[in-house]
């Protein structure tokens, strides 16, 4: 059901105008969510480690800095973070800090493109350079799911957005008298025996199920239709999930490396 990339896959667009396959440093990645702070290195295209930054991200992005050298770097920010990361990165490395006013692979027609989340745009670019000219759905799990559409024009045209599995997990909890917080598990029940699993099935099941829709909602619409999923929590989703999807969990990350190739050049 699943198509999944190894985390050093290759990423490039034959129909790009930028070649990335001969670009020959290292960049560094930062995605900085409302969950955590992530942050990817790549070297010769190549996504060689992942990595969370800790309690003190200032210090440890310094650290990884000395550590690793890289020659350019990309913030994508959805939180208001600390701006001495920034100062940091622009005096140790060629940066870039993702916006709508960035140069995507593709364009914006929409009434506020600002509005427009850094992350969405990422997963959006990466879907473009992977499978170009066609209709994407580009989905992202996070805090909340996004649904992003980029028609075989390369236009994101829109899309939309759903709380996500820790948001829903934790309203339940909050909003009710009884209720308890549960975690995850991919190994749910159809039918919940129990408090625990019902909380579980409604969670999971709700959210594969919502995701089959939407990609069904879509492909009826649209011919030469293609949907990807990234995010952290794929795997608790897969065995759920009835459509094929091309899957990987690093996906906002090449999106990124592959917009800072486009802004660097």
């Amino acid at each position: 059901m699943f198509q999944t990339k190894k985390p050093q896959t290759h990423l490039q667009n034959p129909a790009a105008t930028v070649n990335i396959t001969n670009y020959m440093s290292k960049t560094l990645c930062l995605d900085f969510g409302n969950t955590r702070l992530k942050t990817a290195l790549f070297e010769n295209a190549d996504l060689k480690e992942t990595i969370v930054l800790n309690e003190d991200p200032l210090q440890h992005l310094q650290e990884i800095i000395e550590q690793y050298q890289p020659s350019t770097s990309i913030l994508s920010s959805v939180i208001n973070h600390d701006i001495q990361i920034e100062e940091l990165l622009k005096s140790k490395t060629r940066f870039h800090k993702l916006s709508n006013q960035s140069k995507l692979p593709f364009t914006i027609p929409i009434g506020k493109p600002e509005t427009v989340g850094a992350d969405r745009l990422a997963i959006a670019a990466a879907s473009v350079f992977l499978f170009p000219q066609k209709n994407n759905l580009a989905i992202g799990l996070g805090s909340c799911i996004t649904y992003n559409f980029i028609n075989q024009s390369h236009e994101l045209i829109g899309g939309s957005i759903s709380p996500g599995m820790e948001m829903r997990f934790k309203a339940m909890h909050q909003f009710t008298a009884r209720l308890p917080l549960v975690e995850a598990d991919w190994n749910v029940p159809l039918i919940g025996y129990d408090t625990k699993t019902n909380l579980q099935t409604g969670v999971v099941l709700g959210i594969a199920k919502e995701i089959d829709g939407m990609i069904e909602a879509y492909s009826e619409k649209f011919g030469n239709f293609n949907a990807v999923l990234t995010g952290g929590d794929i795997a608790i989703f897969e065995p759920h999930l009835k459509n094929k999807i091309f899957a990987d969990p690093d996906l906002i990350f090449k999106g990124l490396y592959a917009i800072s190739q486009i802004n660097h050049a």
